[in-house]
């Protein structure tokens, strides 16, 4: 299923990403295709794409074949960059971060957790877009969610992300590929399903019956937001600023 991407008006967009910065990126993805090294972006920035709520962000997250890691640090190198490990030390075994002017670039080729190396299925099938003439190969969501169902850290948590993509994509995600890829770990997504049917009930409708089952959950109920919610529904509780649908995110 194609996904359609919307981007925010161009004026926007460059508050999120300046040209300057898009250059730069622009840069690296055209020289990659020339020497038809297969890419796909990850990160915040398809999370930006595929959730409608565009965030500004100063680093690219590039997913790429192990096989790539070589001539990909090449055109890095030859956008200008240098490897960020003198900065700051980083675990090689998983990616390989470089960085320029204050924009960081990141070559990822094995999840963190070295569960999965990056195959084929990540590099294919994502949605696209265009900035600028330039085509811009997204993660496939389902790998997006594969990738960010780990990140439960004490200090870093990216399940915010993943339920505003199920809020925002929930009927156009392939859940039968997402539970292949998930595997023995189909109840650490049913974690994050069973947040968003408390935070949002009446989308649970949205998700298909048989993939509730296959987490180990029962299906709730569809039913609106309780009268004793606050304004806003169950996600106010967590936070009163806007949870889910179009936005912009200005970070620090």
């Amino acid at each position: 299923m194609s996904l359609h991407i919307q981007l925010p008006p161009e004026p926007e967009f460059a508050e999120l990403i300046s040209p300057q910065e898009w250059r730069t990126y622009a840069q690296i993805i055209e020289a990659a295709e020339a020497r038809q090294v297969p890419i796909a972006v990850g990160g915040g920035l398809a999370f930006s794409a595929y959730s409608q709520r565009w965030r500004s962000t100063k680093d690219i997250d590039f997913y790429i074949f192990h096989k790539d890691v070589e001539e990909m640090i090449d055109i890095v190198h030859g956008a200008g960059f240098q490897d960020y490990f003198e900065k700051l030390p980083y675990d090689r075994g998983w990616i390989y971060r470089a960085h320029r002017d204050g924009i960081i670039v990141d070559l990822i080729w094995s999840m963190a957790n070295y569960l999965a190396e990056t195959d084929a299925g990540w590099l294919s099938g994502g949605a696209e877009f265009q900035v600028s003439g330039t085509t811009v190969k997204l993660l496939p969501i389902e790998e997006l969610i594969w990738a960010k169902l780990y990140v439960l850290q004490r200090d870093r948590c990216d399940w915010p992300d993943l339920l505003n993509l199920i809020y925002v994509r929930a009927g156009q995600i392939d859940w039968e590929r997402l539970l292949r890829r998930v595997g023995p770990d189909a109840r650490l997504l049913g974690g994050v399903l069973s947040v968003f049917s408390w935070m949002c009930p009446e989308r649970v409708q949205a998700i298909p019956e048989w993939v509730w089952q296959r987490v180990g959950l029962v299906r709730p109920a569809e039913c609106d937001q309780p009268p004793s919610a606050p304004e806003g529904g169950r996600a106010a509780l967590l936070d009163r600023r806007q949870w889910f649908g179009p936005g912009i995110e200005h970070r620090a």
